[in-house]
């Protein structure tokens, strides 16, 4: 056996081995939890919201924490990063009724596009999803319409959650540097069995 194959060995048996002591490490209840939510029913939902994106003023949910030494002469704003804090409603208006917070991080990630590689949770903080939480990652090719991020995961109701989203720019006001985001998200999830372990 070769140097290569030796090593192939030794990392199979390493990862058996944490394997077999992570499955040890799981207590009784979560065990039950686990079966419990596997044998549960696949739930698909239809989501529509609105992102409330204040990129400026002292009000500001967007912000600036690092750029590359390009940036300042990039035509794509490429290697800038920001962190966001919007506030996601049921419509457009900024009155609207608070569904809950976007919050995440963007990099101008494009060198010839102006294109965002996000990383975004959305919390919900009322309705029938409060507590729960879903988030995207992927590439957002801003200027186009339909963006298509996908749904990689989620929390609370939305646990093993998957799907999609398609986002547009519903409004933007230059002057006031404020835009309005539309979201619609298309996502299955796990409904926990009632067989009363939870």
């Amino acid at each position: 056996m070769g140097k290569l194959g030796a090593i192939l060995m030794i990392l199979s048996l390493i990862i058996a081995t944490s394997s077999v002591h992570a499955k040890s490490q799981m207590s009784k209840q979560e065990k039950a939890w686990f079966r419990n939510l596997c044998r549960g029913k696949k739930k698909v939902a239809k989501l529509h919201f609105y992102l409330q994106d204040e990129l400026s003023g002292p009000n500001r949910t967007v912000y600036e924490v690092s750029r590359s030494n390009i940036t300042s002469i990039s035509p794509t704003s490429f290697g800038q990063v920001r962190v966001l804090d919007n506030l996601m409603t049921a419509g457009p208006g900024r009155n609207s009724t608070e569904l809950g917070r976007a919050q995440g991080l963007i990099t101008f990630a494009d060198l010839k596009e102006s294109a965002l590689a996000m990383n975004i949770n959305f919390v919900f903080t009322s309705g029938k999803y409060n507590g729960s939480t879903l988030c995207i990652l992927g590439r957002n090719p801003i200027l186009g319409r339909d963006r298509e991020l996908p749904i990689v995961g989620g929390s609370g109701v939305f646990r093993m959650a998957q799907g999609y989203s398609i986002s547009n720019t519903y409004s933007y006001d230059p002057v006031a540097d404020y835009g309005i985001l539309e979201y619609t998200i298309y996502v299955t999830y796990v409904k926990e069995s009632d067989d009363g372990v939870h």
